[in-house]
């Protein structure tokens, strides 16, 4: 079998690059009185509690190959949880050959690679607006590796996990290892982008735009999900019991909402 190139690299002990992916996601909701906002923080600390959010982080470490050492999690009162997950080294079976192409990594149901790991976290915030009817859940989840394999393969399967309307996505590679002659090797893959690890099922579902700084290795994709139905940020009812103007209303404060997140910056 044809190796690529840098599997035919021979290096100065292990590989201690530091592989890491910053994974931001944003679900947007309308809740028009103080029950409806309280209905739907309750809905989202019951959909994604420490409890459901370890499991998704432990299918993480298996994507990625790690053993897992610790696990520290923890609800928070009103709002909100976090989860840690210390991994180390996995028993490497094969070179992982698929983990160098820029493509979408597995889902837990045909996990095959194994190498060496450190760390995995995920922190919630669900938040309201105080007078405009806008909720928002926002879930940051970082998954750091040390070996062969990049992280950005557990993104297909975070992006599965999560109900999501935008998504900020980072990337970087930070350290360097040495070959066996001692010079430094900044990066072990190629990657000219992070949309090549989401596949075009999931793609065509947002807008897109990349900010890559190519030379230090740090990669950034922002997703804004492309088709609005109303009927998808409402709780507990639909748009036919709302007046024209109050959908018009409504929608405009939706829109706005996910634009400022897209962009970064407030509109008037």
């Amino acid at each position: 079998m044809k190796k690529n190139p840098e599997q035919r690299i021979e290096l100065h002990g292990f590989n201690n690059l530091t592989k890491s992916l910053s994974f931001n996601m944003y679900d947007i909701c309308f809740t028009r009185t103080k029950e409806e906002r309280e209905a739907y923080i309750e809905y989202i600390d019951e959909e994604y509690s420490a409890e459901r959010l370890t499991k998704i982080l432990k299918n993480v470490s298996d994507i990625i190959g790690a053993h897992v050492l610790n696990i520290a999690q923890q609800d928070y009162v009103p709002q909100g949880a976090s989860v840690t997950v210390l991994v180390s080294e996995g028993p490497i079976v094969e070179v992982p050959t698929e983990s160098f192409h820029e493509s979408p990594g597995p889902l837990p149901d045909n996990v095959v690679m194994q190498l060496d790991k450190s760390h995995i976290t995920v922190h919630t915030y669900p938040e309201y607006h105080p007078s405009d009817g806008i909720s928002t859940f926002r879930a940051d989840i970082d998954v750091s590796t040390c070996g062969e394999i990049s992280p950005l393969k557990a993104l297909h399967y975070l992006i599965h996990s999560f109900d999501t309307d935008i998504m900020t996505i980072d990337y970087r590679v930070r350290g360097f290892t040495r070959d066996k002659d001692g010079k430094k090797l900044f990066i072990d893959h190629n990657i000219s982008s992070i949309q090549n690890y989401i596949p075009e099922e999931i793609k065509k579902d947002f807008d897109m735009i990349d900010v890559n700084i190519y030379q230090s290795h740090i990669f950034h994709t922002k997703c804004r999900i492309r088709d609005f139905d109303l009927n998808n940020y409402l709780f507990g009812y639909t748009k036919d019991e709302l007046t024209k103007a109050e959908v018009e209303e409504i929608t405009e404060k939706l829109t706005t909402e996910m634009d400022e997140i897209f962009y970064g910056t407030n509109m008037n």
